[in-house]
């Protein structure tokens, strides 16, 4: 037996104390909360992290620098253009984006069966980007991630480089992402009663 699953009821206890505290917080995206009970539920299973996806805008001193960037609109849902002008209005230094990021969770498995069993799952429900995140003698993880992705520069310095049509036509894109990968989390959800043992 590995280390990962001699310590599974303890990691899974631990873990359920931090998502009720982010819970109480309200820092849980409340579109996934029904999936994150489901997965939670199974004997053999417990999240780590999660997003429902998203969309934002961003502000970066340089290209790549994540680190020191500042987020100036975050939406979990579907977006209007005035949502993100009103975003874009708070730009003044640095390269600006406008990133779509596809849902993902972290899934802790008790075993290599397990956590096969739900990266098949993950990957018939459309989450093609999923794998097995770390495997080492103290975790087991599984990362659920689709492919709903755009990063798109908009301007530097204060400067916008886009119209607000091409910025509408931006927009509609992302929302029609987003929509489809809230369809591919709710088909995990219908789906991921099969991991019951």
């Amino acid at each position: 037996m590995f280390l990962y699953e001699k310590n599974f009821d303890l990691q899974k206890k631990k873990a359920l104390e931090s998502l009720n505290e982010a819970l109480e917080k309200g820092l849980v995206d409340s579109d996934i909360l029904s999936l994150l009970n489901k997965i939670n539920s199974l004997e053999n299973y417990f999240t780590t992290s999660s997003c429902s996806g998203r969309i934002s805008i961003m502000q970066m001193p340089d290209l790549g620098d994540k680190l020191n960037a500042i987020w100036l609109g975050k939406w979990h849902s579907e977006v209007k253009i005035e949502e993100v002008l009103d975003a874009i209005n708070k730009h003044d230094e640095g390269m600006l984006w406008f990133i779509v990021h596809s849902p993902i969770l972290h899934v802790s498995a008790k075993t290599l069966e397990d956590a096969i069993k739900l990266l098949n799952l993950a990957i018939a429900c459309g989450f093609k980007h999923s794998n097995i995140k770390s495997i080492s003698h103290k975790k087991l993880v599984v990362e659920i991630r689709s492919t709903e992705r755009m990063d798109v520069p908009l301007g530097r310095d204060g400067k916008l480089w886009v119209n607000e049509r091409y910025l509408a036509k931006i927009v509609s894109m992302a929302n029609l992402q987003l929509r489809r990968a809230k369809e591919k989390l709710r088909k995990l959800e219908d789906e991921i009663q099969k991991l019951k043992k």
